[in-house]
């Protein structure tokens, strides 16, 4: 899979599978480091069948005991910042994220503040009472206490994805629509063709498994994610950003984030044993996960009882069994670097996981051990419910 190079001169040519968020910041920062970069994708750029598509993401930097990732966050929201002046319109909201640990949560949260304070993230813990002073949209009579990331917020997914991969043409990268695929033997082809450059990077997201089935799809699994939309109260604002948080409530697998740009109030439930069919599966919410969510919004946001669902949106998570990502070079194919496993919490870092996969690629740096292919048995992380 690795071209012929006709001379010294020659810019390195890389191409990058998919044009998710990994993908796409992946492209970007291979271009900025002085490659020829093509982009392919079986869709336009956020598409509604992709991972990266949907309105909001949050940005939070909690993640128990993991240093590395909660230090990575921090990295990454510069980065949005940055790219935010760069495009010249809105890609995170600093409104803030709202952890909330139950009365029987798990080490999770705890780990979280002993790493806030050693790294020095900005926060606040609040008790169930300061709780709902500060923040009277939740109900907090089962909640000990909240973590409040001051610095963490939203990110405007779909637009920041759409913008990257306009950024990217823009500064002389090539995007092109087609699909991808592999022999027995895992060697990937386009157009009927051979896929050659001196780089290939494949972040293709829920579909790697189908490209990969033999070195990748044992190790991850892809669930569906069933999103719902609510209607805030007429004339109230007191469910926007401007002054509500995103949250994450571990002890439901609960999360969402605030009515921005009009969109409504978000809400999910992970379910981590529900499955999609990447393929046939119609993308519409289930009607238990609907129940599910709207159930589980009546319980903490007593004031959006009698509120209509406004959106609701199915997609797919792809995890791994230790919720780390995968980053590492394919283990028959030795320049063909696969980038993947979100584990619902990659998007936040997209800017740093395409530089880091960019040198990886390179050979800046070698992986990190977390990161390697075949290795998930070796590694242990706190569990942490999506964040999407």
């Amino acid at each position: 899979m690795k071209r012929q190079r006709t001379g010294p001169s020659d810019r390195p040519e890389a191409i990058v599978v998919g044009a998710g968020i990994a993908g796409a910041m992946t492209a970007l920062a291979l271009l900025r480091k002085g490659c020829s970069t093509t982009l392919i994708d079986r869709w336009e750029p956020g598409h509604v069948r992709a991972s990266s598509s949907d309105v909001t993401r949050i940005l939070r930097m909690i993640h128990g005991r993991d240093e590395l990732y909660t230090e990575w966050v921090r990295e990454a929201r510069l980065r949005w910042l940055e790219l935010q002046e760069e495009m010249n319109c809105t890609l995170f909201v600093q409104c803030g994220a709202l952890i909330l640990a139950g009365r029987k949560h798990t080490a999770w949260e705890d780990e979280t503040l002993v790493t806030f304070e050693k790294l020095g993230v900005p926060h606040f813990r609040l008790g169930s009472g300061e709780l709902e002073k500060r923040f009277p949209q939740f109900c907090c009579h089962d909640i000990e206490y909240g973590i409040l990331e001051t610095e963490s917020g939203l990110l405007m997914a779909k637009r920041g994805l759409v913008q990257t991969v306009g950024l990217f043409q823009r500064e002389g990268g090539r995007l092109v629509r087609g699909r991808v695929e592999t022999d027995t033997d895992e060697q990937l082809f386009f157009d009927g063709k051979p896929l050659e450059a001196d780089i290939v990077v494949v972040a293709a997201g829920p579909w790697l498994g189908g490209l990969f089935p033999r070195s990748i799809k044992p190790i991850v699994k892809v669930v569906r994610q069933d999103i719902v939309y609510t209607s805030t109260p007429d004339s109230e604002t007191e469910y926007d950003a401007s002054r509500m948080p995103c949250w994450v409530d571990h002890g439901y697998g609960g999360y969402g984030t605030p009515s921005v740009e009009g969109s409504g109030v978000k809400a999910a439930i992970a379910w981590a044993e529900t499955v999609i069919d990447l393929d046939d599966d119609e993308r519409v919410v289930d009607d238990s996960a609907f129940h599910r969510t709207r159930q589980y919004v009546r319980h903490r946001f007593p004031g959006l009882v009698g509120q209509r669902v406004v959106d609701q949106k199915a997609c797919q998570i792809t995890t791994t069994p230790d919720t780390h990502f995968i980053l590492d070079f394919h283990p028959w194919h030795g320049n063909v670097l696969v980038v993947g496993g979100c584990s619902g919490h990659l998007f936040k870092h997209g800017p740093v996981v395409g530089e880091f996969a960019a040198g990886v690629a390179m050979r800046e740096w070698g992986t990190p051990k977390r990161f390697k292919i075949g290795k998930r048995s070796e590694l242990s992380v706190a569990d942490s419910p999506s964040g999407r």
